[in-house]
């Protein structure tokens, strides 16, 4: 448990915002799983019970962690108001999503959040709005643009929900067999890596796979675009 020794607590009142943040830095900290209210008010130097006029619940403390993460994302990528016209709006939104990445991979816990729960709309639509307003200001119909969101999918936050989510491995006997069937898998697990883990948020979402991946669909928006699709 995290000791509020040495720290002096007294003097500040405890408000939505001093508890969220600290909730933030006690998961950066420590990951998500630590972030209790129990925890938590140790942390502050406070009781549990008190925390509850801030947030409701833990729902409202997860939000409002979502929340600090996407206005962290707004500052770093310098607002969402997006120019009317932009004929470098692919060069524009692959900057807006890698910059939304850094941020990402600074708090990998909040994609753990944005995949697990009823996910807080409310919360991103600034960022959606500005992603929206990109590809509109590169010529996109709207309704070009409705297929763009749901190829980008949650790459348009900056991070690749995740294709395999268990990390359990199976016993020898089972791995064998495993291999037996599925003699592909195996060669292109043996084959490739994902080892740069201070790129990755997840399994299997590093650096080069993410802008693999988001140059792809960016690319095949450019030409749909071309082609007056």
């Amino acid at each position: 448990m995290t000791s509020t020794a040495g720290r002096d607590t007294r003097r500040a009142p405890l408000t939505r915002d001093r508890v969220l943040r600290d909730a933030l830095e006690l998961a950066d900290e420590s990951g998500l799983e630590a972030v209790t209210m129990r925890r938590l008010a140790d942390r502050l130097g406070v009781e549990p019970m008190s925390l509850y006029y801030h947030v409701p619940n833990k729902d409202a403390l997860l939000d409002g962690l979502v929340e600090l993460v996407f206005d962290e994302v707004e500052a770093a990528t310098g607002g969402y108001a997006v120019p009317e016209r932009d004929p470098e709006w692919k060069a524009s939104l692959r900057a807006r999503i890698l910059t939304a990445r850094e941020v990402m991979l600074r708090h990998p816990w909040a994609t753990v959040i944005m995949q697990t729960r009823a996910f807080p709309g409310a919360i991103t639509a600034g960022y959606a709005d500005a992603v929206v307003g990109t590809l509109r200001s590169g010529g996109f119909s709207y309704d070009l643009i409705h297929h763009a969101m749901h190829a980008l999918g949650s790459r348009m936050f900056g991070f690749s929900q995740e294709l395999v989510t268990d990390d359990s491995q199976p016993d020898a006997a089972a791995a064998e067999a495993l291999a037996a069937r599925t003699p592909h898998l195996v060669a292109m697990f043996a084959e490739v890596a994902h080892d740069d883990p201070d790129s990755t948020i997840g399994w299997c979402d590093d650096a080069t796979e993410f802008g693999f991946a988001l140059d792809l669909v960016l690319d095949g928006l450019e030409a749909k675009a071309r082609a007056g699709a």
